[in-house]
Formats: C-alpha cells, sequence, structure tokens
C-alpha cells in the first residue's frame, strides 16, 4: 500500500444487499487504515434503493407492484431520495476517508462530468438548484446520481451512472423526487450500440482518482478478501459470494 493509492475493484453483478454487507467489511477495512482509499464497481439485479430523504409518493404503485415486475425495494442509508439500478448501469461505492462531505460529492460529480466528456457528452452539474438536483445532467436530462453515508469520516454509497441500461423503471416512480425529470444514458446520448460498459468503467474509474488526486490501482476482490482474514475478522456469506465472482 502505498500513499496516493485508490484501489479500484470490480465486483461483477452483485444484489444489492450483498454488495452493501461488503461496503460494510471494506469500510471497516478503512477505518483501521489497513487500506488505502477504494472504489468498488458493480452492476445490481433491478432493485429501487429509498434513501433516508424518501416519500412514500415516490414509490406511486407501491412496494409490492414493483416486485411483481422483477423490481427488488430496499431502504439504504445513504443521502438523496428513491433511484433505481439496473444491468448496464455502472454503480461505484467509494469507500474513502473525508472530512468535506460536500466538497466530496462535488469532486465525484466533476469526476463524472469529465468521464462523460471521454465519451462525448457534454454533461454538467446544477449545485445552484439545490440538493435535489445533485448529480449530473446532459442538458435537462439526468443521467447520473449521488448519494453517500459517512461513517467515522469513511464514505460508503456513491455514484450509479446509466450506461445502456433499460430506463423505463425509472418511469415508474418519481426519480430523486423530481416530478417530471427525464433520464438518458450514454447509449441513448450517443446513439452508439453494442456493450461500451467495459470502456466506460475504465474511463469513470481513471477520472475519479485523476479528480481525487490519486494515483488508481486495480485490485481485486480476492486481495480484499485476503486481507480481511490476515486480520482474523470473522467471514459472512455475503463477502464470500465475492470471491467467487
Amino acid at each position: 500500500m502505498t500513499r496516493g493509492d485508490l484501489w479500484v475493484t470490480t465486483l461483477g453483478t452483485l444484489e444489492y444487499r450483498e454488495a452493501y454487507a461488503v461496503q460494510e467489511r471494506v469500510r471497516d477495512l478503512r477505518q483501521a487504515d489497513a487500506i488505502p482509499d477504494t472504489l468498488l464497481l458493480v452492476e445490481h439485479p433491478p432493485v429501487y434503493t429509498r434513501g433516508r430523504r424518501t416519500g412514500p409518493r415516490e414509490l406511486p404503485m407501491g412496494a409490492d407492484w414493483y416486485r411483481a415486475q422483477g423490481i427488488d425495494v430496499v431502504d439504504a442509508d445513504r443521502g438523496g431520495k428513491v433511484t433505481y439500478h439496473g444491468p448496464g448501469q455502472l454503480v461505484g461505492y467509494p469507500i474513502m476517508r473525508t472530512g468535506d462531505v460536500v466538497g466530496f460529492v462535488r469532486t465525484m460529480e466533476e469526476a463524472l462530468v469529465a468521464a462523460l466528456a471521454d465519451e462525448g457528452i457534454e454533461a454538467r452539474t446544477r449545485p445552484d438548484d439545490g440538493r435535489d438536483y445533485t448529480g449530473v445532467w446532459a442538458g435537462e436530462r439526468k443521467i447520473a446520481s449521488i448519494g453517500i453515508h459517512v461513517s467515522r469520516g469513511v464514505t460508503t454509497h456513491g455514484f450509479a451512472v446509466n450506461v445502456q441500461n433499460d430506463l423505463q423503471p425509472f418511469e415508474w416512480v418519481v426519480p430523486c423526487g423530481l416530478e417530471g425529470v427525464r433520464m438518458t444514458s450514454v447509449l441513448r446520448e450517443t446513439a452508439r450500440t453494442g456493450d461500451v460498459m467495459p470502456c466506460f468503467r475504465k474511463r469513470a474509474a481513471f477520472r475519479f482518482a485523476e479528480a481525487h488526486g490519486l494515483r488508481q490501482r486495480l485490485v481485486s476482490a480476492a486481495r480484499l478478501l485476503d486481507i480481511e482474514r490476515a486480520g482474523h475478522r470473522e467471514q459472512r456469506d455475503p463477502v464470500a459470494a465475492v470471491g467467487r465472482l
């Protein structure tokens, strides 16, 4: 471990609750200074997550209706309101030390704007419009959502960028608590076809590290497990699932 590193670990596709359990374990390691700042990259099966400020009107059909459509509904301890995650969306969970939550979020936004610019998308942030407009926008359409939680100076949760995911599930809720907001994606904005996720994932990780003034270092999920085992921590099933990726 070198000072100034950002460890980047790709977890593949992982159920939301399992991914959160992984975040907690990695957060414990970061709080103990057993690892440097770390960025977990993942995709989720379809799920709506409700942040701490979510109101009942934001899921107007009711949780049972959404589950009948094959979309899970999960409460999260992050900031923000309801959002959707699904295959083809890049989700990033930075497990990082910070003493400036607002500055941390703004830096994350800047990193995503830069990564989208690499794709030829002119994106922007809207800090003057209020906290409900946190995230990244392409024109009037939202392309990336952000919500974090901080415990003992270390972050969990993070960002979600629509890359090549189905946007229909956003139409069934009030995304981010904003009536009438329309979502967009990398594919929709560029009119590309095919699998652009591998390239965008690399660009997002590079721009994220760059924005935070850190050097990217790719680290496997197994390596994180090895560190935890070396610390003689108790093993639990959700993290064992990551070890099988």
